[in-house]
């Protein structure tokens, strides 16, 4: 597995994997993620629905959305995965004066053609092209991928109508991710009993609060990985035991290890 920057798109991120044998435990991204299957084939899970995601076809996540992956063995797994920050994505949002839906998997015509920029920014970044070159390719992508057509699949999105204590807990882990949080914590802050806390937050969420703040921490790392700043370090500040604990985490959900991913390009 390879992970592709560019000094110039702080914004962009991009996943090579060759590792057929890879499975993904429930996870979500801080990013927008968008990619395609160049070999094999998964059952992929997606905020509560499962399907088969075959050879050539393009698939995306939108920010916090939890999902899993579970490639075919022995039909030599491959895909290439574009991780887009929303808050790039976001003003791009507000110049256009519109709002940018990306489906979840694409009619035939959209698959292909976003399949072949998908190919062309991946090839951009290994090259380490200029800036302007792959940013544009990144907003034809997007173009293509948006509008409505027939034989799409969208995301259901849920968490757009989540109950209201759902939306705090969340809020809440997100801005303690790395302290200790306890069960006791958490009823006296929703003024709710922890049966139900965990019942309604495994219902809308599909993980249990302590397996949610592990992704937190977990995305956390990610991004100061990225600077290239001491394993050890990060460990402590995500709220991890130690740097152990969070490289056994790290390779359950990334598929590489924190050195590995602070060492890609």
């Amino acid at each position: 597995m390879t992970f592709y920057r560019h000094p110039d798109l702080p914004f962009l991120e991009a996943k090579q994997c060759t590792a057929d044998d890879l499975a993904y435990h429930k996870h979500f991204h801080e990013e927008y993620s968008v990619g395609w299957i160049e070999r094999g084939q998964t059952k992929a899970w997606c905020d509560g629905t499962s399907m088969l995601v075959e050879e050539g076809r393009a698939i995306s996540f939108p920010p916090q959305m939890l999902h899993a992956c579970h490639p075919d063995r022995g039909l030599d797994w491959q895909y290439q995965m574009l991780f887009i920050q929303p808050e790039w994505l976001q003003e791009l949002e507000q110049r256009e004066m519109e709002a940018i839906d990306i489906p979840y998997l694409l009619s035939n015509g959209k698959n292909e053609m976003c399949r072949n920029y998908i190919r062309q920014i991946m090839q951009q970044l290994r090259q380490q092209d200029n800036a302007l070159t792959i940013e544009s390719g990144l907003i034809e992508l997007l173009q293509a991928l948006t509008g409505a057509e027939p034989g799409d699949m969208n995301h259901e999105r849920s968490y757009r109508h989540d109950h209201k204590y759902i939306g705090r807990i969340r809020d809440y882990l997100n801005a303690h991710f790395n302290e200790k949080i306890t069960l006791t914590q958490l009823e006296q802050e929703m003024g709710i009993s922890r049966f139900h806390l965990i019942r309604l937050f495994k219902q809308w969420n599909h993980l249990p609060p302590h397996r949610y703040q592990n992704v937190l921490r977990i995305n956390y790392a990610k991004t100061e990985l990225a600077r290239q700043r001491p394993i050890a370090d990060i460990a402590l500040e995500a709220g991890f035991y130690d740097q152990s604990h969070l490289t056994r985490l790290f390779t359950r959900m990334v598929g590489v290890t924190p050195g590995r991913y602070s060492l890609s390009i």
